[in-house]
């Protein structure tokens, strides 16, 4: 008789019996570092940001909206580290430890060049368009813009090479290794930092020479790891690395969907904080602190949702598509109770932080309500409009997750938000309200497509 799809049906002897591939401590030992990846580079991201404040108010606005460049760009490399891990991924769960050396070494290839050409690109033309993208800014931030687009630009290969590296390591479930590097590279900037702005005085230059150089660190020290033998994925001889059509053609499915997705979003951030930037410096600053800490509240569920990626591509790949189910429903109830914690910690936090970080009562006022609001909501419906889909997307369905993505995110975050802000005269909890419509869609979409089973029609390898 065949079997029902059904939680139930996991037994606990089955996973003994080694049925399931992935038990709760190879879970852990793959999840945990993620996570506190994220929340260290979270965490050094800020501090980051307060060192650049002290240079002065022109600086801290250049760093601001030269990152909004610069995210963008991360997140076309974080698709394609994404891609790189799917593929690989899926090779060692059908135990082709050569076909996942051979797409590795492709991807490098790939990943390689596209960084190559967007840094040329950048580098040319970085004067126009900073002037296109931002307008009329003041003499001071434009050179300040100038000075950090140029010198952080130079550390798009590296970045982009760092993200690759990792994603070999994250295929075969071994995510420590890349979060040690990352946090060895975050205390080096922020060291960095120290020195060269506040003991050289080289303002904003040093801030991004100390990430230029963070960057070149994590590159060189996660490829000189990956010559290693005896691991499944090793990629060496890299002068003898040719094109080949079939596998650029896999990487670029998965990578141009997911960056068109992470690019949409960026596109979207952009927008609404030109529609908040209308209400007043209260409104703005209570949006960029609850953004701040909105962003730290999601991490746990970012990092398992980064995490089951390998676990549904081994899965995928070694062609056990119950296993996969089952695992995507198991690492979502993971995902639930780490954002339900993550929300009530952060919420029990954001008075004392709003006092600490000097914020006036009115902005003060209205951070809390936000956080109340997203507390109160992102438990009941963020899980689901995320996490799910960071496994679909590891079984090849990437183009349904982009196309609802990018509908919803436009349809709610930034054209709601845009209504109820000219029609209602709303404040910045209009941003929320679309942002809380966007979850509720998509988790509905998204759980109406994992139980159709429709995501797992799609091939790769």
């Amino acid at each position: 008789m065949k079997k029902e799809f059904s939680l139930h049906l996991y037994k606990k002897e089955e996973i003994q019996k080694g049925h399931l591939q992935f038990e709760n401590k190879a879970l852990l030992a793959l999840l945990l570092p993620v996570i506190v990846e994220q929340l260290l580079n979270s965490f050094m991201g800020m501090a980051d940001t307060m060192m650049v404040s002290n240079v002065g108010s022109a600086a801290l606005s250049a760093v601001s909206l030269v990152d909004s460049i610069n995210n963008l760009v991360i997140q076309v490399f974080a698709a394609m580290a994404a891609g790189a891990a799917i593929i690989c991924s899926q090779y060692l769960g059908s135990r082709d430890e050569k076909g996942s050396n051979k797409a590795a070494r492709q991807i490098v290839f790939t990943v390689f060049i596209i960084s190559m050409l967007l840094t040329v690109v950048c580098l040319i033309f970085r004067v126009p368009l900073l002037h296109i993208i931002f307008g009329k800014v003041e003499k001071e931030v434009m050179d300040n813009s100038l000075i950090y687009f140029f010198i952080t630009v130079l550390s798009y290969p590296f970045l982009a090479m760092f993200n690759a590296g990792s994603a070999f390591y994250r295929a075969d479930g071994n995510s420590r290794f890349p979060m040690m590097i990352s946090v060895i590279s975050n205390v080096m900037n922020i060291v960095g930092n120290a020195i060269l702005i506040f003991g050289f005085g080289m303002g904003i230059a040093g801030a991004a020479i100390s990430t230029l150089a963070s960057r070149i660190f994590c590159a060189i020290v996660i490829f000189y790891y990956l010559r290693k033998p005896k691991q499944k994925i090793v990629v060496k001889n890299y002068l003898s690395i040719r094109p080949e059509a079939s596998f650029i053609k896999k990487i670029l499915a998965i990578s141009i969907p997911s960056g068109i997705e992470n690019g949409m979003f960026q596109f979207g951030k952009l927008a609404i904080q030109s529609t908040v930037s209308t209400m007043g410096t209260a409104a703005i600053a209570a949006q960029a602190m609850t953004n701040i800490l909105e962003m730290l509240n999601g991490i746990v569920g970012i990092g398992v949702g980064i995490g089951l990626m390998t676990v549904v591509a081994q899965c995928v790949g070694a062609g056990r598509r119950e296993e996969a189910k089952y695992n995507i429903l198991k690492l979502t109830f993971v995902g639930e109770i780490g954002v339900l914690t993550s929300c009530l910690l952060v919420y029990a936090a954001t008075f004392p932080v709003t006092r600490l970080a000097g914020m006036d009562t009115a902005s003060a006022k209205m951070c809390m309500q936000m956080m109340f609001a997203i507390t109160c909501v992102k438990p009941i419906v963020w899980t689901l409009s995320f996490v799910p889909a960071y496994g679909m997307r590891a079984a090849g369905d990437v183009q349904f997750s982009m196309i609802v993505s990018s509908i919803t995110m436009w349809c709610c975050r930034v054209a709601l938000c845009i209504f109820l802000v000219k029609v209602f005269h709303m404040g910045p909890m209009a941003v929320w309200i679309g942002m809380f419509a966007d979850w509720t869609i998509r988790g509905v979409i998204f759980t109406t497509r994992f139980l159709s089973g429709k995501w797992l029609k799609k091939k790769l390898i």
